[in-house]
């Protein structure tokens, strides 16, 4: 986990500066990312630190190269990811979510580090925030529900991962239920699959061109790419823009930007034309 400072890794003039000087500050990831920019390759970081200091951003869109994180999204934070927007949708208070993992590979020894650790913490945390966000009855401003999470390395189980999650929630008249989830997996067979999709959807989006009504030239997305975000825990998005976290919101974007690549409407699953008496055209 890398400081954000003033003068070393704020902008994208004072990270190549840094880098020359062999800044502590600058993590190894980071010159990663940098020397992917500078030669125009697209850089995803699967890894929760924070690669994507304000420099990187920054130098990615002066050299318009496509960035995408953080953080792969494999098994544990998705599942939180359909529980909450779920639990928040249908009126149920999230107050206490408490996860717990142990794994044994190179994962889990990496994350025995404090420092990385705090990175992980930080990726798997921001995930319930703007489900929170979105249901002004149930949360006042600012509330979030207690959220802790606990990560421990421990070798003999290898790769084979162990996720446990409590869901607290206040429900009507002042009760409670609570959810316990227990899942096992194979943590990097979870991963490798999302690592070819990044990279397949990574190099169609780099060849996908479109113009906006009124607009004289054709154009690609922002280097920031947050239509990646339904593959990654805490997706990058560019800056003023909202995060979504939904699953299915994050899925959507996908699918109906697809759709609007080979000339579909977007899916709005309201199926109006199967709910009304007349079946003629709707106007």
């Amino acid at each position: 986990f890398s400081e954000i400072q003033e003068g070393v890794n704020d902008t994208a003039d004072n990270l190549m500066a840094a880098i020359d000087e062999d800044e502590d500050e600058v993590a190894p990831s980071t010159l990663f990312a940098v020397a992917s920019i500078l030669t125009g390759s697209a850089y995803i970081n699967g890894s929760p630190q924070n690669t994507f200091v304000p420099g990187v951003i920054e130098l990615a869109q002066k050299h318009n190269v496509y960035i995408a994180g953080d953080d792969f999204k494999s098994g544990q934070t998705k599942m939180k990811s359909v529980l909450v927007d779920f639990f928040v949708s249908a009126g149920i208070k999230p107050v206490s979510i408490v996860s717990y993992n142990h794994l044994g590979n190179n994962d889990g020894k990496n994350l025995s580090a404090p420092k990385q650790f705090r990175s992980k913490e930080i990726s798997k945390s921001n995930v319930v925030d703007d489900m929170v966000a979105s249901n002004g009855i149930l949360f006042e401003p600012g509330e979030h529900p207690d959220h802790c999470v606990v990560i421990k390395y421990v070798p003999y189980v290898g790769d084979s991962k162990r996720a446990m999650d409590e869901y607290t929630n206040e429900i009507f008249l002042g009760g409670k239920n609570t959810v316990v989830m227990h899942n096992t997996c194979e943590d990097s067979l979870l991963a490798s699959p999302l690592i070819l999709d990044l990279v397949i959807l990574t190099e169609l989006f780099q060849r996908v061109n479109f113009k906006m009504d009124g607009a004289t030239e054709y154009d690609g997305f922002h280097p920031v790419l947050s239509l990646l975000s339904f593959l990654l825990k805490a997706p990058l998005v560019p800056p003023g823009t909202p995060v979504v976290n939904a699953l299915f919101t994050q899925r959507e974007a996908i699918v109906n930007f697809m759709r609007a690549c080979v000339g579909l409407p977007p899916e709005n699953h309201m199926l109006l034309e199967h709910r009304v008496r007349c079946r003629g055209t709707l106007s």
